[in-house]
């Protein structure tokens, strides 16, 4: 049996490509994203009410994982990246349908000629990712208090001080009216130390870039602080 998807909207994001974006959302939630509905479907009768609800589910599909080879065991970085598990007990992006879940808050709705748009935070996907369905968080039945998780019971407890160069300093300065989260983006996205999960807890020479709205963050880790070296505007969106 064949099931045809088709995106229902596009989420704009921070976050211009995979690398470093949070493993699970809420994580950052300096990122400030917008949904933006497909034709056809961005008539505000299509949301009537969602205000009401503080979050939101997405469900949306890992449109830059290629998973032309399904592999039944998957490695977590949560276990440090060695040990294997069953795709279906994890929430990594290779899966046989590339499709993922996360919850976001719901900051308020735009109404745009274009139709409305959906204002929301804390995200944990790359821009224009597709949206499948918007569904509301209900507490009752989506907070389980006494639930269990297994490796993944407690938050990621990884965390760099974050140190930025006088340089970096003057650029988010600089840009710090069209972009006033861009300081605490970084900061948020930068602590959790985004590298590979063997690389996590050493410290190294290299320096990583990671790109965040319009701009290339430069930096490298010494000890348990990431020092952001330098940070490069490298286009405009048009918005």
């Amino acid at each position: 049996m064949t099931i045809a998807i088709e995106p229902i909207a596009f989420i704009r994001t921070p976050y211009k490509q995979k690398f470093a974006i949070p493993r699970q959302p809420g994580l950052a939630d300096a990122a400030l994203g917008e949904i933006q509905f497909v034709e056809g479907l961005n008539d505000a009768d299509f949301i009537r009410g969602i205000e009401q609800f503080s979050h939101l589910w997405l469900l949306f599909h890992f449109h830059q994982t290629h998973s032309a080879d399904i592999s039944a065991l998957v490695r977590p970085p949560r276990l440090g990246g060695n040990q294997k598990i069953g795709v279906f007990a994890s929430r990594s992006t290779h899966r046989p349908n590339n499709i993922g879940m996360s919850v976001v808050k719901l900051i308020h709705v735009e109404q745009r000629k274009t139709g409305p748009c959906l204002i929301v935070s804390g995200m944990d996907l790359v821009d224009m990712t597709p949206i499948v369905d918007i569904k509301p968080y209900l507490p009752y039945a989506d907070a389980i208090t006494d639930a269990q998780a297994g490796y993944a019971q407690a938050p990621p407890t990884q965390s760099l001080e974050v140190v930025f160069s006088k340089a970096s300093l003057a650029t988010i300065a600089r840009h710090e009216t069209t972009y006033p989260q861009l300081f605490t983006l970084i900061q948020q996205v930068l602590s959790q130390d985004p590298r590979p999960a063997y690389q996590q807890g050493k410290a190294s020479d290299r320096i990583y870039g990671v790109k965040l709205f319009d701009f290339d963050v430069h930096w490298r880790v010494e000890q348990a602080q990431c020092i952001v070296e330098q940070i490069l505007l490298v286009e405009t969106s048009i918005r």
